[in-house]
C-alpha cells in the first residue's frame, strides 16, 4: 500500500467519522450544523472532482471526489432519511443540489471576472464543465431519491434481511446507478466511456465494502443509546411525502376559507340579533296598577290605562272581546255557555 492509498483511507475515515457525529449531535444542536457541513462538503466535491483529483491503487483508479466526498453525502444522506424522516431529507437533498449548482457558476463567475480583467487565469479553481456539472447534478438528484426509495423498498417484511446486508446493497445500488447516470451524461458516447464505467464501478464496489460497517456500526449505537427504532415507512415517501404536503395545503387552505365563511355568518347573525335586540321593548320591575280600576302609574305619575301603557311601551297591540263570566254578567239574556 502506497503513500497516497493510505492517506486517501484515512481521509475517507475521517470525513465519514465527521458526518456521522455531526449527525448524532441533533438532539443537542439540531439539524442546522449537519446542513452545514453537507453543503462544505458538496462544495470541496465539486472543486476535486473539477480539478480531476486520483489515487492509482493496484490499477485502480479512485477518483477522489466521489471516494471521498459524494460517498460521505450519500452517508449524510441515509442517515437522515433513516433517522429523521423525508420532511429533513428534502432539505438534505436540496442543500447537496443547491450548492452543485452553485460551486461551478462562482467558479466560471471569477474566471470571466480573471479574463476580463486581463489577468492570469486562477489555477487554484478549476475551470467548470457545463456537460459534467450539468451530469453530476442531475445523477447526484436521482441518486439520492431513489437512495430513500430502495432502503424501504429493501425493508419490506417479507424480504426479512438482515441491517447491514439492507444497508451494503442500498449504498451499492446507489453508487453504481450514480455511475451509470454521470458517466452516460458526462461522457457517453465516447471512446472512454465504457473504460471509465467498467472502472468506476469496481471502485464503487470497494467503497460500498469500505463505507458499510460506518453505517452498520452507527445504526446500531443509535438503537443502543438512544433507543431509536428504523422505521419502516413506505415504498415512495419521500416522493408521496410532497403530495401529503400539498394536500395538507390544500386541506389547510379550504379550512381558512371555511372558517371566513363561518365567521362572515357568525358577525351577520350577530348584526341581526343586535338590531332584533334594539327593537325589542320589554317590560319589567314592578308596575303599581289600581286595585279597582286597574290604570297604571307612569314614571312620571300619571294614571294610564293598561292598554295604553303596554302599546307605549312595546310591540304589543290589543283587540277588544268579553270572556265568558263578563259575558254572562253583562248580556245574560244573551249568553249561551
Amino acid at each position: 500500500m502506497n503513500e497516497q492509498s493510505l492517506i486517501l483511507i484515512l481521509e475517507a475515515m475521517a470525513i465519514y467519522f465527521l458526518v456521522l457525529w455531526t449527525h448524532s449531535l441533533r438532539h443537542r444542536f439540531g439539524l442546522a450544523y449537519f446542513y452545514a457541513l453537507i453543503g462544505g462538503l458538496t462544495a470541496v466535491m465539486s472543486w476535486v472532482t473539477d480539478a480531476g483529483v486520483k489515487v492509482e491503487v493496484m490499477g485502480i483508479t479512485f477518483m477522489v471526489g466521489s471516494t471521498v466526498f459524494y460517498t460521505s453525502l450519500l452517508l449524510s444522506v441515509f442517515v437522515v432519511y433513516v433517522f429523521d424522516g423525508p420532511r429533513a431529507t428534502r432539505i438534505a437533498i436540496s442543500t447537496v443540489v443547491g450548492v452543485s449548482i452553485l460551486v461551478p457558476l462562482v467558479a466560471a463567475a471569477l474566471h470571466l471576472q480573471m479574463k476580463t480583467s486581463h489577468h492570469a487565469p486562477l489555477g487554484y479553481v478549476p475551470i467548470p464543465s457545463l456537460r459534467i456539472n450539468a451530469a453530476s447534478v442531475a445523477a447526484t438528484l436521482v441518486d439520492l431519491v431513489f437512495l430513500a426509495i430502495s432502503w424501504e423498498f429493501l425493508g419490506r417484511e417479507p424480504l426479512h434481511m438482515f441491517l447491514w446486508l439492507r444497508v451494503f446493497i442500498t449504498l451499492l445500488g446507489v453508487m453504481w446507478l450514480d455511475v451509470i447516470l454521470f458517466a452516460t451524461g458526462a461522457f457517453a458516447p465516447g471512446p472512454e466511456y465504457l473504460a471509465i464505467i467498467k472502472g468506476s464501478l469496481l471502485s464503487r464496489l470497494i467503497m460500498s465494502i469500505f463505507a458499510c460497517p460506518f453505517l452498520w456500526i452507527y445504526f446500531r449505537r443509535q438503537d443502543r443509546i438512544n433507543g431509536i427504532r428504523i422505521e419502516n415507512r413506505p415504498v415512495l415517501a419521500i416522493i408521496k411525502q410532497v403530495a401529503e404536503i400539498k394536500k395538507e395545503l390544500t386541506l389547510a387552505q379550504q379550512e381558512i376559507e371555511r372558517r371566513k365563511a363561518l365567521e362572515k355568518e357568525r358577525e351577520e347573525l350577530i348584526g341581526e340579533l343586535q338590531q332584533a335586540l334594539s327593537e325589542i321593548k320589554t317590560l319589567q320591575g314592578f308596575l303599581p296598577i289600581c286595585a279597582n280600576c286597574k290604570k297604571i302609574r307612569d314614571d312620571e305619575g300619571y294614571w294610564q290605562q293598561i292598554e295604553k301603557y303596554v302599546e307605549e311601551r312595546s310591540d304589543a297591540r290589543f283587540s277588544h272581546g268579553i270572556c265568558p263570566e263578563c259575558a254572562k254578567k253583562l248580556y245574560p239574556e244573551y249568553y249561551n255557555p
